[in-house]
């Protein structure tokens, strides 16, 4: 119960980190941070009850510099939801596929890369959607704007009262 995932904002509300309950409850007896949502249940001590929280705001303002995203296996996952971008199944066994091969002048970028579980990949092969009658689901394009801080798909899923503080 310790462990549960709290979802910490900085103090104008943007999502800053993920963190332990267990800190999240440090940070709010020092009076370091205000509980937005409890949604997790109680934890009992000798003399008191106390919330656990699903989101915390920080009392005090992080300044941080916004890296650019960088074209990874994850972003690229995390762009497509997890979807094959070709039959639309959603999975956890995906594979990168380029949608122009690169032996055919097809660049590594946002534009031209997506996921794709592994029998459509097969499927697929070396050839262009076109050449094998395939269809996209959606076209590959860079993700709008810089995301400083990312929410891993599996949260997105199970704690429903983060989703009003997440950009969408």
């Amino acid at each position: 119960m310790i462990d549960l995932p709290v979802l910490v904002l900085n103090q104008n509300y943007e999502p800053l980190n993920i963190c332990r309950a267990r800190r999240a409850i440090v940070l709010l007896y020092r009076g370091k941070a205000d509980m937005l949502e409890n949604g997790s249940g109680f934890i009992r001590s000798a003399n008191n009850i106390l919330p656990l929280p699903s989101v915390i705001r920080l009392a005090y303002m992080i300044k941080r510099p916004r890296p650019e995203r960088k074209l990874t296996r994850l972003e690229i996952f995390n762009r497509d939801q997890y979807t094959c971008q070709y039959c639309g199944k959603e999975t956890k066994q995906l594979t990168l596929d380029h949608v122009i091969p690169r032996y055919q002048d097809g660049k590594h970028s946002w534009e031209n890369v997506v996921s794709a579980c592994m029998p459509c990949n097969r499927r697929k092969a070396g050839r262009t959607p076109e050449e094998a009658k395939m269809i996209l689901i959606r076209q590959p394009n860079r993700p709008r704007g810089s995301m400083a801080f990312y929410i891993p798909y599996h949260y997105l899923q199970t704690q429903n009262e983060w989703q009003k503080y997440l950009p969408q």
